[in-house]
């Protein structure tokens, strides 16, 4: 009988060395590992040495996300430095549009992009540098501020707010303190955004300073110690500087009288950089007044700006423009010029109707769009009850869509979707001073929007009942008091009198007849369809309403018709033609 042979106990002597011995199966990642018998046959006796298994080898080491810099990233950073060197404006405008965003989404979803130390060694040094940083810093802030939320580890932090500031800070003196005007070239919708964003950033750092229960000892502490950061007089002075420092209220005046510029703007104010910088700064000035409350020095700041159609239709900066009309509507919402809010809010509406197709959909200015639309048909469906008048039928239709059923509530009286539409429509005031960081008030952040809600309301409360008399009135033309009191169900007729009188009062208000071109100026008149005076007990009532005219109406369908119409020949006409041949 044949003796087995134990694989692992090899008889005396040794086997030839073809023989091979088997291996049990190791688990690479099972450490220690099993315990091996040596791959050689010891002589018969002999006691076996168990062998372990060398370690996996380490795996190598790998720098954290946020501290990683991809490839495309090294080439993109001298790339985007060369190009601002260079000044060549067409490029930038597609890095900033499209390639900083790419390059955003693909390696920066949830980390934010390199500090601006780790980028100093792909720099080339010259004299574009220090700007080049500091335009660099601007869109990693940004990105930090757009993204957080999305970030694994980073989040918005105290310090991040203060370095975004300085930042700012740094740029604008760059800007401001030249004794000659920079030589650099940035694309407008930058220009804007930087303006935008610094108010933004000043706005967010306010509801962030107001929020105090959610904040630690030590974030209050550093607060308290920093109070010259993101400053109202700081961000005023430097929205100031530069509308100076460009001479713009100089260069617009000129430009509304067909006059060249004068020769007091200086190379300043030749400059593109300065030129937009400082017309932005106008726009940012509007808004920042009117978050601070004061309507009228809101308006003042851009008595200069025209409002036209032409100005819409030739900017190379939609949202700039959008944002101008939407804080001049408002203000002239608060100031009860509604006449005007109704004209400006709805020549941009249809505007942006026009125009939407360009803005691209996943963008955020396709959101601060819409957003704003909304806003201002909302604000249009409260003065409109308030204010009947006729409107483009663009807006009209928008409006029965959309807020239908609230116009037929504001138009029973409801204060509560009046304050509703308010809040939802009005911009984010804020407060110009800082909290009382040792009583820790609570939501001082909502204290400002608060305050003008109530103004709001206070001002239409008593005009709630306007649409009630001019419902009896639009359909007489002599009506006494007596049977109007019988109508409304009031017993008091002096009581009623005084409500006919705060009609004629509230209807009457400034209007624009400078079209645009003088935004504080304008004529008193009344802003009602319907006009009357009361003589003794007896109503006398005149029906001011412009006849609508459709003329214009069919003329338009009808020079449609025969566009279509000739369309169809020429087709029917080139299909006859093909059959033929």
């Amino acid at each position: 009988m044949a003796m087995l042979q134990d694989p692992y106990y090899a008889p005396y002597p040794p086997p030839p060395a073809s023989y091979v011995y088997p291996v049990p199966p190791v688990d690479v990642y099972d450490y220690p590992p099993p315990m091996m018998y040596p791959p050689y046959a010891p002589p018969m006796g002999m006691p076996i040495e168990p062998v372990a298994m060398p370690p996996p080898p380490p795996e190598p080491e790998v720098d954290h996300p946020d501290l990683y810099i991809p490839e495309p990233v090294k080439s993109f950073i001298p790339y985007f430095q060369r190009q601002i060197s260079e000044k060549n404006g067409a490029e930038i405008l597609t890095i900033y549009e499209s390639e900083f965003n790419k390059l955003s989404d693909r390696y920066f979803t949830e980390y934010p992009w390199p500090e601006v130390d780790r980028i100093v060694p792909f720099l080339r040094q010259d004299e574009t540098t220090e700007i080049f940083e500091v335009l660099y810093k601007e869109l990693y802030f940004r990105h930090i501020y757009a993204k957080h939320k999305n970030f694994r580890e980073t989040e918005l932090s105290l310090q991040h707010r203060f370095d975004s500031y300085h930042n700012y800070c740094k740029l604008f003196k760059l800007i401001i303190d030249a004794d000659s005007p920079l030589d650099i070239e940035l694309p407008n919708q930058w220009l804007w955004d930087i303006i935008d964003e610094f108010l933004y950033q000043f706005q967010s750092f306010v509801q962030f300073r107001g929020k105090l229960k959610r904040r630690t000892p030590d974030e209050i502490d550093a607060l308290r110690d920093n109070a010259d950061v993101w400053n109202v007089h700081g961000v005023l002075n430097i929205l100031y500087s530069l509308v100076e420092k460009s001479k713009i209220n100089a260069l617009l005046e000129a430009s509304h009288h067909g006059a060249e510029p004068p020769a007091s703007v200086g190379a300043f104010g030749k400059h593109p950089l300065y030129r937009y910088l400082g017309y932005y700064s106008l726009i940012g000035l509007l808004r920042l007044h009117c978050q601070l409350g004061d309507h009228y020095i809101a308006l003042q700041s851009v008595a200069h700006v025209q409002l036209s159609k032409k100005a819409l239709t030739t900017t190379r900066v939609p949202a700039s423009q959008i944002t101008l009309y939407y804080y001049v509507g408002f203000c002239y919402l608060m100031l009860r010029r509604y006449k005007d809010t109704i004209r400006t809010f709805s020549n941009i509406i249809v505007f942006i109707q026009r125009a939407k197709q360009h803005f691209q959909p996943k963008s955020y200015q396709h959101d601060l769009v819409v957003k704003m639309n909304e806003q201002m048909l909302s604000i249009l469906s409260m003065v409109l009850t308030l204010c009947p008048q006729h409107v483009d039928e663009v807006v009209n239709s928008q409006l029965k869509e959309r807020f239908g059923e609230r116009m037929a509530k504001l138009q029973k009286g409801d204060l509560k979707t009046f304050e509703d539409l308010f809040l939802f429509s009005c911009p984010k005031f804020i407060s110009p001073v800082p909290p009382d960081y040792e009583s820790l008030p609570d939501n001082y952040d909502k204290e400002p929007t608060t305050f003008q809600c109530n103004v709001f309301i206070a001002e239409i409360e008593p005009q709630l009942i306007l649409p009630v008399i001019r419902s009896y009135l639009k359909f007489y033309t002599t009506m006494p008091i007596s049977k109007l009191a019988a109508f409304m169900e009031v017993e008091d007729a002096e009581a009623l009198r005084e409500q006919l009188l705060r009609f004629k009062h509230k209807m009457r208000s400034l209007v624009s007849t400078s079209k645009g071109t003088n935004l504080l100026g304008g004529e008193l008149q009344s802003s009602s369809d319907l006009d009357f005076y009361i003589n003794g007990d007896m109503i006398h009532i005149a029906d001011t309403k412009v006849a609508r005219r459709y003329g214009d109406f069919f003329i338009r369908q009808i020079n449609k018709l025969e566009e279509l119409t000739g369309s169809r020949k020429a087709v029917t006409h080139l299909a006859d033609a093909t059959f033929v041949h």
